[in-house]
């Protein structure tokens, strides 16, 4: 019970320190950017916040998930993206400045889109008494431990951007290392029910993922979006802050069983991520001006 304790006490202080390295890369310049791209929003956010969690409870029902499972598939569902977005982003020609903006918005209306579809999927799935949902109190913990760090690491970029320039990359490399451990610590903890479950609740992971990114483009597309905007929006919905689902699992909803989907998913998804960008996408050529241009924003801006 201690160690579980003190597993979940470090999550709270790495996840708040995930969050505040976020800000420091963010400006009010990265919301007002997405007045200039309405449709790419809309896209975007009707992918993440209604396609998505569609797709993912179709994949529950004819992959017959178990209960808990479902209930961690969903809430990583739910997650807004992940940092490592901007970087696949930047590395198959994605417009990297979209998904900065994209992240910030998303992280922001996760803290109302995330207890609601947790809720209802605990609801739906393991009504019985396993999982508690989340109620007022927790919510405001989730509000605290994700929205407060950020935006104090934006008030630390425009009142010391030089600290916040030289802290950015840090910060995204621990923030790489924080996911690994995390998901490690997940996996190897619940290494024995994993082996004799993952048969049920891996390859939904995998399939979700898939989803995500193929939706993600190819609806944008649809839409007539350009290539590096429809890139931008396949890796922000398609690879989900699966730090944060590990979080609530452990720390706010304390279930580990909860927390295998996102465990696996922070492991696989550079795997299908990265084949996604070669096969799907085949990006041979180099950068356009465009990528150029948004990628300097990822790593030149202060």
């Amino acid at each position: 019970m201690n160690g579980n304790l003190v597993v979940t006490q470090l999550l709270v202080v790495a996840l708040a320190l995930v969050m505040f390295g976020l800000g420091l890369s963010l400006s009010t310049q990265d919301f007002t950017r997405l007045l200039k791209h309405p449709k790419a929003v809309v896209v975007a956010l009707a992918l993440q916040i209604i396609v998505l969690p569609l797709a993912c409870y179709g994949l529950i029902v004819a992959l017959k998930v178990p209960p808990l499972f479902a209930v961690g598939l969903m809430l990583l569902a739910a997650s807004p993206g992940g940092i490592s977005a901007n970087l696949f982003s930047h590395l198959f020609g994605g417009n990297v400045a979209m998904n900065i903006s994209l992240t910030a918005v998303n992280t922001v209306l996760s803290i109302i889109t995330l207890p609601l579809i947790s809720n209802w999927a605990i609801q739906h799935f393991a009504n019985t008494g396993q999982v508690v949902p989340l109620q007022f109190g927790k919510v405001v913990e989730v509000i605290a431990i994700v929205l407060v760090p950020v935006v104090i690491g934006m008030w630390v970029r425009t009142q010391k951007p030089g600290f916040a320039a030289r802290t950015e990359k840090p910060m995204k490399v621990f923030s790489a290392v924080v996911l690994a451990v995390v998901a490690i610590g997940a996996l190897v903890k619940e290494w024995q029910a994993l082996s004799t479950t993952f048969a049920a609740v891996g390859p939904a992971v995998v399939a979700f993922n898939l989803v995500s990114l193929l939706a993600g483009y190819y609806l944008s597309r649809a839409s007539g979006l350009d290539k590096a905007m429809a890139t931008a929006i396949s890796y922000e919905i398609g690879i989900h802050n699966s730090t944060l689902a590990i979080f609530i699992a452990l720390a706010v909803l304390n279930n580990f069983q909860l927390a295998l989907p996102a465990a696996i998913y922070s492991v696989s998804m550079y795997l299908t991520a990265t084949l996604f960008g070669l096969l799907v996408l085949r990006r041979t050529s180099p950068p356009t001006q465009a990528a150029v241009q948004a990628s300097s924003v990822v790593f030149h801006s202060v």
